[in-house]
């Protein structure tokens, strides 16, 4: 006998006051040609310098590049999964989140380095959405091959790979990413994973 599939209550509507910054964030496919200014990049890259982490270790590394770098741009392009390449053939920005295993003042490991790069990528992302931005988080790619590409070493972990930049026209999306494009975003509620006495 089958075990039962335990439907999830979700919903599209906000349950209690949230930033605006936390409402507008979408992870959009659609991008439009515009160039992402330098002063924007440097200041997404401030935002996620101020991310709280374990023991202020700041474990977070980022490389960058952008459309008018084609050959940096392409090394990172090339380690993304085929369903991934569709749309982000038109980011004018990606950037490689990645994280330093160990603590820098006595090598040993740093269990907290994914979850404090998580915080950083999510300050990036809000501040991203502030200035106009649409960040998309990848976790489609070749760990591998872009560790071997971009040289970064094993005593670092791999994130995400972001695709950012204004956004587009979802209309000019294949099928069906642009129906996915055009929904309303769908949470689960609250009562899903908030509890207040024992698990």
């Amino acid at each position: 006998m089958e075990p039962q599939t335990i439907p999830i209550a979700t919903s599209t509507e906000f349950e209690a006051p949230v930033l605006e910054v936390i409402q507008k964030r979408r992870s959009l496919r659609a991008f439009a040609e515009k160039p992402v200014e330098a002063e924007k990049i440097k200041s997404l890259f401030e935002a996620a310098r101020w991310a709280p982490s374990s023991v202020n270790e700041q474990p977070w590394r980022y490389l960058y590049a952008t459309r008018n770098q084609p050959e940096r741009w392409n090394r990172i392009f090339e380690t993304l999964n085929e369903g991934n390449k569709v749309w982000v053939k038109h980011a004018p920005l990606l950037i490689v989140s990645f994280a330093k295993k160990d603590f820098s003042r006595n090598s040993r490991p740093n269990a907290s380095a994914i979850y404090d790069l998580g915080a950083a990528n999510a300050f990036l992302s809000l501040q991203a959405t502030a200035l106009g931005l649409t960040v998309h988080q990848m976790g489609g790619f070749d760990k591998e091959k872009a560790r071997a590409v971009l040289g970064i070493p094993g005593t670092f972990e791999m994130g995400v790979i972001m695709a950012i930049g204004y956004p587009g026209n979802p209309h000019e999306l294949p099928d069906p990413l642009k129906q996915r494009e055009l929904a309303p975003r769908i949470r689960n509620v609250q009562a899903e994973f908030v509890r207040n006495d024992s698990f």
